[in-house]
């Protein structure tokens, strides 16, 4: 596998630093991957995209002096393993009975707009639970949906107005501040 990420590189000056890279910290990768995930060909999937995230970052790669190139390589192991994670979690969606976690205060109205939000149609009210109530980032969530952000803004945008409309057409207002 090293050849191929090799010829990815165009100097030899770039392939003698990724070769000692490499040989550094190919069981870290791995082991690292192995931690989060818990599984052995999961982890070589993500030991191997991690290898080209380094690549495709060579020039932020290669400008890091050695002795901080450890701490940075860890890191990108560990997010592309969790991307794993994240892509195998979007294509589950909550049932029906699913009880999320709530304030014990205003529990009535919690509960309230945890319904209107089930009620909404599905491509809504996926986004709307992960923005409101698991509380993800626009960027987390189009990552786990496969969605481009914009797409995921536009939703939470909808999604929000119809809930907004359904509120108002049952008496309750809203002021912007």
């Amino acid at each position: 596998m090293l050849a191929i990420y090799l010829a990815m590189l165009e100097t030899e000056q770039d392939q003698r630093r990724f070769t000692r890279l490499f040989e550094a910290y190919e069981k870290k990768l791995y082991a690292v991957a192995l931690r989060v995930l818990g599984n052995p060909d999961k982890a070589e999937d993500a030991a191997q995209q991690t290898w080209l995230q380094l690549i495709k970052h060579w020039d932020r790669v290669s400008a890091l002096p050695w002795g901080e190139t450890e701490g940075y390589v860890v890191t990108v192991a560990k997010n592309c393993a969790l991307d794993i994670l994240r892509a195998e979690r979007k294509t589950v969606a909550f049932p029906e009975d699913w009880d999320p976690p709530a304030q014990e205060e205003c529990q009535e109205e919690y509960d309230y707009l945890v319904s209107l939000i089930r009620s909404l149609p599905e491509n809504y009210r996926r986004v709307l639970e992960l923005k409101c109530v698991e509380e993800q980032t626009n960027q987390e969530i189009a990552r786990r949906l496969g969605f481009k952000e914009s797409t995921v803004a536009v939703r939470i945008l909808r999604g929000r107005n119809m809930l907004k409309d359904r509120l108002e057409k049952e008496g309750y207002t809203y002021d912007a501040v």
